[in-house]
This record gives C-alpha cells, sequence and structure tokens, in this order.
C-alpha cells in the first residue's frame, strides 16, 4: 500500500516540523515535543493508528 495514503500528512509543510542538530534523532515535532529518526507524522501514526491532527501549513514564502 502506498504510504501517503496510510499517513498523508507531509511534515515539511507544517509549521510545527523542524530539523534538529542530533545525528541520532535529526528531526522533531515542536507540538508534540518530540525528535525521531523518521518522519514525525510517520511516529504518530505507528504509534496511535492515525494521521497527525495537529498539522498547520507552512506560510507561503513572499518573493
Amino acid at each position: 500500500m502506498d504510504n501517503r495514503k496510510k499517513n498523508p500528512v507531509q511534515c515539511h509543510r507544517c509549521t510545527h516540523y523542524y530539523v534538529t542538530w542530533d545525528p541520532t534523532f535529526p528531526r522533531g515535532c515542536r507540538l508534540l515535543g518530540f525528535k525521531t529518526e523518521k518522519i514525525p507524522s510517520a511516529v504518530v501514526y505507528e504509534s496511535c493508528g492515525t494521521p497527525c491532527e495537529g498539522f498547520q501549513p507552512k506560510e507561503p514564502r513572499g518573493k
């Protein structure tokens, strides 16, 4: 099954997503307060069985 169908949230487009300086856990979620090796929304889906409900799209960058 396509991973996007199971986990439609794209963390890279979320205001809460950030890249850490920790090489062991390079991705993080400010809303849920954790760092992870995987994409945070994938961890949420694996833990809860539902897509992340905290997704907030980033503001578009000005030109």
